[in-house]
């Protein structure tokens, strides 16, 4: 909570609740005029746009006057809303100023993204000493000087406008010395020289967004932002397809080894092939059907996320899409992809079903109409004809463009997707 000295009653103002805050609706009072606070009493419920929170007194005294009634909304920070008396003063001694609730207020505290350094100490203002040598002071903390024999003038002040309150006396040495009060979350030991803290006392470092990230971030953006995304799931059983795969590879002689990703992009571009409606993208004068499945892999590099194109794919073997898969993912990693080799595409497939994930919508890549997410294959039990059998499943969800792919030619290219996985020997006829 705000407080601001004005003679010798003290304004309650609007308090900022979070860093974004500019106003907020005074939702209840609980404490009435002429009550006493201590200070930590909940005094009031202000409500922000995200939560109803509770404010704090800071400092002791009386509710001489509420000025702005429960239930007011869009009260701005910093406004004044009540004013506190403290010991020795009356009602009739509220400043002019103090009771005036149209009065402009404060200026906002300005927050900034960050703290110098992680192990800084909370800012402290310079103590405010009026005429006469003054020093302004919560009553509780005056008591506690009085008793411990701290010079209040030697503190420095940590509450509104450098007003010394308890904390400070407390962590200041008898004789006058002050010690800078610890921030109200504690800096995190062992942290490094250009370690930063934000305005809630977190410790962070900054890792520069490279060009790669800047462009996928804005084309995501953008993707998810201005087109209609649809999204459509469905199981697809692995077993045939683990079986097909199990003796490619035992046949192989250690010349290649198959994964299930390269069935998947096998599958997606034949499935293209069979219902070319899916193999669009937008564009406001006319809808661009593809001749060719060129699939997008979703690769992770270091740099960032790319997706290098599989060409025609449904014209490639299943060895040649593995081959041409894993020399793109590894050029795409060091970096040494050309523009052709990942601009353009038709279809995209993202898979982290190698993490566990079991299922997950993705982000169309533009101009794409189609992004396939696909997830872990999972034992699981199923009904089968009557009878419960163990089968390998798998979730894929197929996000689309609604204004070129819609819900049914979605649904259409799931099915004959789900064919192409649960009879893998389809795909080479």
């Amino acid at each position: 909570m705000l407080l601001e000295r004005f003679v010798m009653s003290i304004n309650v103002t609007m308090p900022a609740l979070s860093p974004t805050m500019t106003e907020g609706n005074l939702a209840k009072w609980l404490k009435a005029e002429g009550d006493v606070v201590e200070a930590g009493d909940v005094i009031a419920e202000i409500e922000t746009d995200k939560a109803t929170m509770e404010v704090e007194a800071v400092d002791e005294g009386v509710i001489g006057k509420i000025l702005v009634p429960e239930g007011t909304e869009g009260v701005a920070v910093n406004a004044v809303i009540a004013v506190l008396l403290e010991d020795g003063e009356s009602a009739g001694d509220i400043d002019s100023r103090g009771g005036d609730v149209s009065a402009a207020p404060a200026p906002a505290p300005k927050v900034t993204a960050e703290a110098p350094k992680a192990e800084a100490t909370r800012a402290v203002a310079v103590p405010q000493v009026k005429g006469g040598g003054r020093v302004f002071a919560s009553p509780l903390a005056k008591r506690i000087a009085a008793d411990k024999g701290v010079d209040l003038s030697a503190i420095t002040g940590s509450g509104p406008r450098g007003r010394v309150v308890k904390a400070d006396v407390e962590n200041a040495k008898v004789g006058g010395a002050a010690v800078p009060v610890a921030q109200a979350v504690a800096p995190v030991q062992g942290l490094p020289d250009d370690a930063k803290v934000n305005v809630y006392g977190m410790a962070y470092t900054e890792i520069p967004n490279n060009n790669i990230k800047k462009i996928t971030a804005k084309r995501l953006t953008e993707a998810k932002s201005e087109i209609p995304h649809f999204y459509l799931s469905v199981e697809c059983v692995l077993d045939n397809l683990l079986a097909a795969r199990k003796e490619l590879n035992e046949t192989a002689n250690g010349e290649y080894k198959l994964s299930v990703n390269d069935f998947i992009i096998k599958a997606s571009a034949m499935a293209l092939k069979a219902y070319p409606a899916a193999n669009v993208s937008w564009n406001d004068d006319a809808v661009h059907q593809y001749y060719a499945s060129d699939i997008s892999v979703a690769v992770a590099t270091p740099n960032g996320l790319i997706t290098p194109i599989v060409r025609a794919a449904e014209s490639k073997g299943l060895r040649a899409i593995s081959d041409e898969v894993k020399d793109l993912a590894g050029r795409a990693r060091e970096g040494k992809l050309k523009p052709e080799e990942f601009q353009g595409g038709s279809f995209s497939i993202s898979n982290l079903g190698m993490f566990g994930v079991k299922q997950f919508s993705a982000i169309l890549n533009p101009p794409q109409s189609c992004i396939l997410a696909v997830g872990a294959g999972e034992q699981v039990p199923r009904v089968v004809n009557g009878e419960v059998r163990v089968q390998t499943v798998m979730n894929v969800t197929l996000s689309t463009d609604h204004r070129s792919v819609d819900g049914a030619v979605g649904a259409e290219w799931l099915q004959y997707f789900k064919q192409y996985i649960e009879n893998p020997v389809s795909m080479l006829v």
